[in-house]
């Protein structure tokens, strides 16, 4: 006998055949008609060269050969259900999964807070691991597996492969040292462009969406100082008359690490659009599925680092 030559769907119903001992009971179990179950009883009689069940009185019997076939078939089945079409279940209170992640230049700051104090109650034994990479590296990451998801403004993640959603807009703030001899409260169009600038450079990255807008509206400005690291930026500002313009977030952090005032700039910027991306390959794995429904539970409409009624200059 050739194996390639049956379908996997005689064996359920010989299965229920063999257990119900009647064409009725089998096809009422199955959902199907009778016709279909006497088609296939039919075609299962023919591979096994074996009336496999035979009618005695009111009732159908399992011939020896039926007999042989009742366990086998049975575990066939429960191999089948329990290997290839049982998708492995996550536990998140007991699972030790590290959930491998990249963030952009203010991911850490938005996510990393609220992530790790959830985590610690409904999945204690998970830890994060948090990368930053250059754009062609982050996409070859995720197609290998090395990074689960990434978080944060991610332009360069496009593309069939990668699926996304987004979670919240996210505002640009205005840097100055508190005691600015030349701002105060408010900052205009003509001092803002008058300033020197620091200007935070990297690929791929929100800053851009600043310097297109600009260049969108004619404007131009002085960059006294172009760097691709912003752990600098605050003490830089604080010791001296120049500005920077950066992600609130990162703003609101700088003012707790010198002594710095946030203005809103003296344009319309545009909001960052932060967002969760996660390649293809995981889009169904479960511990990827309950994670990132952890991560839009927590940030689908709501930007933590901006509480309701504060304003971004406050």
């Amino acid at each position: 006998m050739d194996y390639r030559r049956l379908d996997l769907n005689l064996l359920v119903v010989l299965d229920a055949l063999l257990e119900e001992r009647g064409v009725h009971a089998t096809a009422r179990r199955l959902n199907m008609s009778q016709p279909n179950v006497s088609f296939a009883l039919g075609k299962l009689r023919q591979f096994f060269q074996d009336q496999l069940l035979v009618r005695i009185g009111n009732a159908m019997h399992p011939t020896p050969m039926g007999d042989r076939l009742q366990e086998p078939v049975r575990r066939i089945l429960e191999m089948v259900d329990a290997d290839l079409l049982g998708l492995p279940a996550f536990d998140p209170l007991h699972a030790e999964r590290c959930f491998s992640i990249s963030t952009s230049d203010i991911g850490e700051l938005v996510f990393l807070p609220t992530l790790l104090e959830v985590l610690k109650e409904r999945a204690p034994r998970a830890t994060l691991r948090s990368h930053s990479m250059p754009p062609h590296e982050l996409e070859r990451a995720m197609s290998d597996g090395v990074v689960d998801m990434a978080m944060g403004y991610f332009p360069d993640l496009q593309g069939s492969n990668f699926l996304c959603q987004t979670l919240f807009e996210h505002p640009f703030s205005c840097i100055l040292r508190k005691d600015h001899p030349e701002v105060g409260d408010a900052l205009s169009l003509e001092q803002f462009l008058g300033l020197g600038h620091i200007l935070v450079s990297q690929k791929g990255r929100s800053q851009e969406l600043v310097e297109i807008r600009m260049q969108q509206l004619g404007l131009s400005r002085r960059i006294q100082l172009q760097s691709p690291h912003f752990m600098s930026v605050p003490l830089l500002v604080a010791g001296s008359d120049l500005i920077s313009t950066v992600p609130h977030a990162v703003a609101a952090i700088f003012a707790t690490m010198a002594p710095l005032k946030l203005l809103p700039p003296p344009f319309e910027t545009p909001l960052i659009s932060l967002q969760q991306f996660w390649h293809r390959r995981v889009d169904r794995d479960p511990a990827i599925v309950w994670f990132r429904s952890l991560v839009a539970e927590l940030f689908l409409g709501r930007d933590p680092s901006m509480p309701a009624g504060r304003a971004i200059g406050q």
